[in-house]
């Protein structure tokens, strides 16, 4: 059974055939109503989203499906305390894929273990975000023709940005990329994504001002600094509002630039930037959309399948205080290499 938890557990070429896809999907919606005829998307939502969560009931929809599910889970049984396994396998009964978003990094892979129906990771806390990446990589491709050589700034909060390591995670399957990766010491990215990008001879530069390097991007991916996801609400104070693009920044800017956000902004992009030809980060959720369909119209089509019994966990390996495994203390201990580090295999984080 083919989940998509991580972008890496696509290939180069299976992104190109879902981007195929997508792209027709734009051109000729009239041509994909009925993809889905009969196929039900089960959304669960256990922290709060607007454009993922619309995006994906909208794609099911036009596609022919329909859609259950919750955006709050004090209305479900997980606020009597069931568990995330009990979760996955009775609405794995009732659909035909489910589309997930939680607050716990690894909880999508977890999912997976136990479902007998595709599940989509919408967000893992400030882990990974893949379906964003889609509709980045969507996006780029429309309005630039290809991503292979573009110079890529990503800015903000690197450090608990999911949809910046997914980006960062989808971009090593492309050529030429340079990136330059804008933020303050304490939110830069973390240590393992480092290692990959080094690993997979993808060239970067650090650096903590914005205004420097505006001038030498093709794209300027702006993401949000992130109050929900510090532990230390000091350093939220220390951290917010450090980036803020005006249009007066972008005097400097090519023309050509694409200014990309995976929203929502809180005021790291004001309001006379959204007029400015190169603000493309509407066009972009609705991209999204378009993406979101190319994916759900194979998954949902899937047979059903009976995951294989995996190990019974007593107690977690990982120590991340975000990690499922902290809280659904049955999940069995698995563990990756990153970079030759013993990682866990749900969150990442080096063990």
């Amino acid at each position: 059974m083919r989940h998509l938890i991580d972008f890496g557990d696509l290939t180069r070429q299976e992104w190109d055939e879902i981007y195929k896809r997508a792209d027709k999907i734009i051109d000729n919606p009239q041509q994909f109503l009925d993809v889905c005829h009969g196929k039900v998307s089960a959304n669960l939502f256990y922290e709060p989203s607007t454009r993922t969560n619309f995006s994906f009931q909208t794609a099911m929809m036009r596609l022919g499906g329909s859609v259950f599910g919750f955006a709050d889970p004090n209305s479900s049984s997980v606020a009597k305390g069931e568990t995330l396994k009990d979760t996955i396998k009775m609405v794995s009964n009732y659909a035909d894929v489910i589309v997930m978003r939680t607050p716990w990094e690894g909880a999508a892979k977890a999912a997976s273990l136990y479902s007998d129906v595709p599940v989509v990771n919408a967000g893992d806390g400030g882990h990974m975000h893949p379906t964003q990446t889609m509709a980045d990589l969507t996006t780029i491709t429309r309005l630039r023709g290809s991503v292979d050589g573009l110079a890529i700034g990503l800015c903000g909060d690197l450090k608990n940005g999911r949809t910046v390591h997914s980006l960062i995670k989808a971009l090593a399957k492309f050529q030429n990329i340079r990136f330059y990766l804008i933020a303050p010491r304490d939110l830069a990215i973390p240590q393992y994504l480092r290692q990959f990008m080094q690993e997979h001879h993808m060239p970067f530069v650090e650096v903590t001002g914005l205004e420097t390097v505006i001038p030498q991007l093709d794209v300027l991916y702006m993401t949000r600094i992130q109050k929900e996801r510090f532990v230390d609400p000091l350093e939220y104070e220390r951290n917010k509002g450090i980036y803020i693009l005006t249009r007066s920044k972008l005097d400097r800017a090519r023309e050509n630039l694409l200014i990309m956000h995976p929203l929502p902004r809180v005021d790291e992009i004001t309001v006379d930037v959204d007029d400015d030809p190169r603000a493309v980060y509407f066009q972009q959720a609705r991209f999204g959309m378009f993406a979101r369909m190319a994916l759900l119209s194979d998954l949902a089509n899937q047979p059903r399948m009976t995951p294989a019994p995996v190990e019974i966990g007593t107690k977690p390996v990982c120590h991340n205080p975000r990690c499922i495994t902290q809280t659904e203390h049955y999940l069995p201990p698995l563990v990756k290499k990153n970079g030759g580090v013993d990682c866990c295999a749900f969150c990442d984080a080096p063990l």
